[in-house]
């Protein structure tokens, strides 16, 4: 299962978000593959791509930085997969 999870900074946290990052502490949770991330230009929110089916996962990973960050998470599925579903109901 594919999740995207997106982030935004709380506010005045750029420094701590900083450190934490370069000192490695932004690696995934052993139970997820990483699959991108990727920061907006502006710095205003954040994507990462995960691939796994442990949602404990997800949280402990959230957790870690939950102090600082906000986070959205959303399963998702490629056009791929979405597309005969959509073409399916829109025969309906």
């Amino acid at each position: 299962m594919k999740t995207m999870v997106t982030w935004t900074l709380k506010s005045g946290e750029l420094a701590e978000a900083a450190r934490r990052f370069i000192s490695g502490e932004a690696g995934p949770h052993e139970d997820l593959k990483l699959l991108g991330r990727w920061h907006s230009v502006d710095m205003s929110i954040g994507f990462s791509l995960f691939e796994g089916d442990n949602p404990v996962a997800h949280y402990a990973s959230a957790a870690k930085w939950a102090d600082i960050m906000d986070f959205k998470t959303h399963i998702v599925i490629e056009d791929s997969e979405a597309g005969p579903i959509i073409a399916s109901a829109a025969k309906r």
